[in-house]
């Protein structure tokens, strides 16, 4: 017992270790407008949109109001067949704003994804200088395209994608998403992936700005057009080709609520989870792990107090390094649990949201292997 409480509490330790080392490989991407003797590129904002009546008011009134000059920059938004209002609510944002065009996507052709086919046919209508492409649930501040072309032409970029602030409302967002982005702290190198050797890279489809010769080289969406995960599949290609592809912590700059609850957010981990975490194989493996290790934290102190309980001494010199490990775990929790602005006890559920976060993983496989992926409304093999 006593190797076993002490083991635990190496494995706390290294991982806590890890996950902070991982988070300060992030640089903060701080609001700023840009530099004097900075000419402005052109750059058109694309939004692909399908069924979004709850988020593209928000999104586009925070566009619109970018502090950018506006002769050099152009909205984009394309309906990718949406069944809801999302069109009329842009169209009606669009008349009192001329940079601001709504485009609709034409008929999903075969091997495409829709959101790589709605990225693409908004590139090809315009020629700006570079292509900033945003998710619909996004909400920016006012100086996010300046902040972030200013960063990119600083540090000679190709691709810059920005993590953002995460808004998490429902019980299954609070529950699951935090112990997702401490799962995938524990597992990724994030050192390496965004290493100049390395050709893997790590970025979020929420936000990347792309140099558009850059894009254009690599063939664009089109050479991913199949790709679940596209936004990783384009910074493969990108970085593949000699470009420079980063991934920055964007969260002084835009928020998102990506899921709603159960109903949105299952279908929509699931259908990336294999593609992120490497393959059925180890997207299985990974579950066991992040599944058994939660759970440790509650049974390691229980079994060392219960043998304590009976007088047994060696359980009750392990008592001490179990509970410094199980506290250590619960402490990384709830303080993720101040960061993404929750009520403190979900840090104390944190077993129940890995157990959750493994169940989709195992879905993701099921998904994978039997060419059901899903996603609104669509199938995808």
């Amino acid at each position: 017992m006593e190797l076993i409480s002490c083991a635990w509490a190496v494995v706390v330790a290294v991982l806590i270790l890890r996950a902070f080392g991982q988070r300060n490989l992030l640089k903060s991407v701080d609001p700023r407008p840009l530099p004097a003797d900075v000419s402005a590129p052109n750059v058109a904002l694309i939004v692909p949109a399908r069924d979004e009546e709850a988020n593209v008011a928000r999104c586009l009134s925070s566009l619109v109001r970018q502090a950018y000059p506006a002769e050099r920059l152009k909205i984009i938004l394309v309906d990718d067949h949406s069944a809801d209002a999302t069109r009329k609510i842009a169209e009606k944002i669009a008349q009192s704003d001329p940079r601001l065009a709504i485009l609709c996507a034409p008929p999903l052709p075969a091997g495409w994804t829709g959101k790589s086919h709605a990225c693409a046919f908004g590139a090809a209508a315009t020629q700006a200088d570079y292509l900033c492409f945003l998710d619909a649930d996004m909400r920016a501040e006012p100086l996010l395209l300046a902040s972030t072309v200013a960063t990119a032409l600083a540090e000679d970029l190709d691709l810059l994608s920005l993590a953002p602030r995460q808004e998490l409302k429902s019980f299954a967002e609070r529950l699951v998403i935090p112990c997702g982005l401490f799962f995938m702290s524990f597992c990724q190198n994030l050192a390496k992936l965004q290493a100049a050797d390395c050709d893997d890279c790590t970025v979020t489809g929420q936000f990347m700005l792309v140099r558009r010769s850059v894009y254009d080289r690599v063939g664009g969406h089109a050479a991913v057009r199949s790709a679940i995960c596209e936004d990783r599949a384009l910074g493969r290609q990108i970085k593949r080709a000699g470009g420079r592809v980063i991934l920055h912590d964007g969260r002084k700059l835009l928020s998102t609520r990506m899921y709603t609850g159960w109903t949105t957010l299952w279908p929509g981990l699931a259908k990336n989870l294999v593609d992120m975490l490497g393959g059925p194989a180890s997207t299985i493996g990974a579950a066991a792990i992040g599944f058994l290790l939660a759970w440790t934290a509650w049974l390691v102190p229980l079994a060392a107090g219960l043998g304590c309980a009976h007088q047994d001494t060696s359980a009750c010199v392990a008592l001490l390094p179990a509970l410094l490990g199980s506290g250590a775990a619960l402490g990384l929790h709830v303080a993720g649990a101040a960061y993404f602005r929750i009520p403190f006890w979900y840090g104390f559920l944190f077993p129940l949201g890995y157990t959750a976060g493994a169940a989709m993983a195992i879905d993701s496989v099921r998904r994978h292997l039997t060419g059901a992926v899903t996603w609104k409304g669509r199938t995808y093999p």
